[in-house]
């Protein structure tokens, strides 16, 4: 069996040299990281030939102090496609089917081991053997087939796009180089876990006042499609004038079950090519430019704006990503293209020598209180602390802002149903009375 000579790093950053034997160097390699160590160099006896791992843990001094840009060449490698078999192996479907959603649970059971002591690469192949769950199971053995061959972690996450985004990889890669993985991991698993938070607040915020609108829309139409037809039956048997609410009802109830299908096939067919519309590059940047006009969504655009700039931006700097990089990384979080155009431009003004806080106010985004503390926070050089505590700010006014918004609209749905289900009533009972009344016995 082949010798090999080694030299790796441990977790704190000590070189360590040694001999291994081995059918393969990737056999070497997993060895290795089942250690703990990272391999720097790894050379079969007898043929001289030095090979260089391809993911070391550790960094030159000026590489380490600049962790973002090699974090940056890992997030942008073109992901290659293969089935990691660490045991039983991973099945092909099911790294397919992965998801965003599998993000939050895999950095946490990554987290939970790497807390406890265990390496980030004894971690990976534990959680590829040991793990229930079909759909992480999977990407664990993907991620520790890509770890034997040489890879880092941050470059093994890189390869599943669909579940890791770029500022993640970014900042896993950051804390490889700075020796600090756990308090990343943990940092990030915080910063995804508020994200998730808003998100269902907003959904939770946003459940009753749709239910209110579903609950009164099929009244409506119970009342137009079924009970106001036979009403009207009844009452032309009985003879006399209807009455006006009465009439109007009955024209729209007839218009609506002659020409209400067509109606629905417009607005399918107009819904159906502005979704089409919107997935252009043209169509999207023009539609949210429109929606920072409308008055409700522009507050709430420009509330999300902050909150998430502000949480993204503090964490990306807290663990060692450089303001140029974390800005750019920054600004590809934000969802609507008009507001990260101007994201963008106020990112180039950084990089020319502005302030951030002049920066960002050209943005017309920001408020001037925001851009106060921002401003403060620079002048003292505690730009991330300062960022964290905007964004708890920004979090708690983004929360109240929702609760009075659902309020808002949850009483205006209300008023408007039921006001139409009264102006049924009025109009079913007068043409009753006003029937009855012309009854002669």
């Amino acid at each position: 069996m082949p010798t090999f000579t080694y030299t790796a790093r441990d977790a704190s950053g000590a070189a360590t040299q040694g001999t291994l034997e081995a059918p393969s160097r990737r056999d070497v390699l997993r060895r290795l990281q089942a250690r703990g160590l990272q391999p720097v160099q790894v050379n079969e006896d007898g043929n001289g030939h030095a090979r260089k791992s391809a993911a070391p843990a550790r960094r030159t001094p000026a590489a380490a102090a600049s962790p973002s840009a090699k974090a940056a060449s890992a997030a942008n490698k073109k992901p290659q496609t293969r089935n990691a078999k660490p045991g039983g192996g991973a099945a092909p479907a099911a790294l397919a089917s992965l998801t965003r959603r599998e993000r939050i649970p895999a950095f946490e059971s990554l987290a939970d081991l790497i807390r406890s002591g265990m390496s980030a690469g004894e971690a990976v192949r534990l959680l590829a053997l040991r793990l229930q769950h079909p759909k992480l199971r999977a990407l664990f053995a993907d991620l520790w087939s890509r770890l034997g061959e040489g890879q880092s972690l941050s470059a093994a996450l890189a390869a599943h796009p669909q579940v890791f985004d770029p500022q993640s990889i970014n900042l896993i890669a950051a804390g490889e180089a700075t020796g600090n993985l756990r308090e990343v991991l943990e940092r990030l698993i915080s910063h995804l876990q508020e994200q998730k938070e808003l998100r269902a607040k907003i959904a939770t915020a946003m459940a009753y006042p749709v239910f209110i609108c579903l609950l009164a829309t099929g009244v409506i139409l119970f009342f137009l499609f079924f009970l106001l037809p036979r009403l009207q039956t009844l009452l032309g048997s009985l003879g006399g004038k209807l009455p006006l609410a009465t009439q109007l009802l009955v024209s729209g109830s007839q218009f609506l079950i002659h020409y209400g299908i067509f109606i629905l096939a417009g607005l399918a067919t107009a819904a159906f090519f502005a979704w089409r519309w919107r997935r252009t590059e043209a169509g999207r940047r023009e539609s949210d430019a429109l929606l920072l006009r409308a008055p409700v969504i522009k507050g709430y655009a420009a509330r999300n704006t902050v909150l998430n700039f502000a949480q993204t931006l503090a964490v990306l700097l807290e663990n060692g990503i450089t303001t140029a990089d974390a800005l750019r990384l920054t600004e590809r979080t934000v969802t609507n293209l008009a507001i990260r155009e101007r994201l963008h431009d106020a990112t180039d003004r950084v990089l020319e020598g502005e302030s951030l806080s002049t920066a960002l106010g050209r943005t017309e985004v920001f408020p001037a209180l925001i851009l106060d503390r921002l401003s403060v926070a620079e002048q003292t050089g505690n730009l991330a602390p300062g960022l964290r505590d905007i964004a708890r700010t920004c979090r708690a006014e983004m929360e109240k802002w929702l609760q009075t918004f659902m309020r808002t609209i949850s009483g205006g749905v209300l008023v408007v149903a039921f006001s139409f289900v009264a102006f049924l009533a009025y109009a079913i009972v007068s043409a009753v009375f006003q029937v009855s009344s012309s009854l002669r016995f």
